[in-house]
């Protein structure tokens, strides 16, 4: 069975049918929303071409952005053409680059900075659930902090597949974990530490959930991509100011130029931090984790959100807050010096004449 329809992004030719949802939407529809997607994003096909979707398989959504960057295109899985750009009504079979994906080879996503194997399985009632396990881990990026990357993702794929289930949009969990974020914020001001732990972690599952169920729905939107990126990049430095301004109620308030001090090297090195990253994306084209092994291994523990709420739990633990909030500003300070130093030498090496390219990407 073949039908065509008409997208945003141009026609699509769908092979074959399937009535096997996949997280609570046919394949037919799941394909319709990422053509969709793909023509937000400004995407279009080459003229005289048509996007193709095999429906009996269900496959990682970067296939599909690759095979819009290159007419002509198909991605198979043996002689199975899974998807691809093609002429209109042609072969998919008898296209110029036919990629075999069934050899096992690594493929490297720069969007979410990793290198590994695309899935493409078919889709099956038996098959369904380890593919939107697949798809959902598929969704995470490959180089994040150790919490994102170790502890939250089962947690959060059951939290996915709830939401998926009971027709959640992620800008709805966005909202649920925006008001979880201030209500942490008041509870550090409290100097309830123990209670804004609780609905910090909670937040910062939820701010994984929102993205992958984004991923893994085809509904991600421009207004709630600024929302989640927005909250994520305003809120820390409130945490942590509001963390000091808590210590009073646990006596264990910082003099006021030891709190200077420490709010000083937090929000500035904060900022600082994060503007090193925008100067790395602007003069070198990717994000400055991804550049060198070095640099992906210490995004793991870098001075962001999770790390530094590791170091304040440990201290809570000990019963010193105060303590982790200047163990988060000495930590505040050495990565920003790993990342100013990761910047000058990228300059030098742009200043040799060689390339500055992902070890991942020199790897696929």
């Amino acid at each position: 069975m073949t039908q065509t329809i008409m997208t945003a992004l141009g026609p699509v030719r769908l092979l074959g049918d399937n009535a096997t949802r996949i997280w609570g939407m046919s394949n037919a529809e799941r394909c319709r929303r990422m053509a969709e997607s793909a023509a937000k994003n400004g995407s279009a096909l080459a003229v005289g071409q048509e996007l193709l979707f095999n429906l009996s398989y269900a496959f990682d959504p970067m296939l599909l952005r690759l095979v819009l960057e290159e007419p002509g295109t198909v991605f198979a899985w043996g002689t199975v053409p899974i998807v691809g750009q093609v002429p209109e009504g042609s072969d998919p079979l008898s296209a110029p680059h036919v990629v075999d994906l069934s050899d096992g080879r690594k493929l490297y996503n720069r969007q979410l900075r990793k290198l590994e194997q695309p899935f493409v399985r078919e889709l099956t009632p038996a098959t369904r659930r380890g593919i939107e396990r697949q798809s959902y881990f598929g969704a995470y990026k490959g180089v994040t902090d150790l919490l994102t990357k170790y502890l939250w993702p089962e947690l959060a794929l059951w939290l996915t597949r709830l939401a998926a289930s009971i027709g959640m949009t992620p800008n709805m969990v966005t909202a649920i974990g925006a008001t979880l974020c201030i209500l942490a914020t008041w509870f550090f001001a409290q100097g309830l530490y123990w209670t804004g732990m609780l609905a910090g972690f909670v937040f910062m599952v939820l701010d994984t959930v929102d993205g992958k169920l984004a991923r893994c729905t085809i509904t991600s939107s421009k207004w709630g991509n600024v929302a989640d990126h927005g909250v994520d990049l305003i809120h820390p430095p409130f945490w942590w100011y509001f963390w000091g301004v808590g210590l009073s109620a646990w006596g264990l308030a910082l003099s006021t130029q030891t709190f200077a001090l420490v709010m000083a090297a937090v929000i500035a090195g904060y900022v600082l931090q994060r503007l090193i990253e925008g100067m790395f994306i602007k003069d070198f084209g990717m994000d400055i984790h991804v550049w060198g092994r070095f640099d992906s291994w210490f995004r793991l523990i870098t001075a962001r959100r999770n790390p530094n709420m590791v170091i304040l739990f440990v201290a809570l633990l000990a019963g010193r807050p105060d303590i982790g909030l200047i163990a988060l500003a000495w930590w505040t300070i050495i990565s920003l010096g790993v990342h100013a130093v990761r910047l000058m030498q990228a300059y030098g090496v742009k200043r040799s004449g060689r390339p500055i390219v992902s070890w991942m990407e020199a790897r696929a």
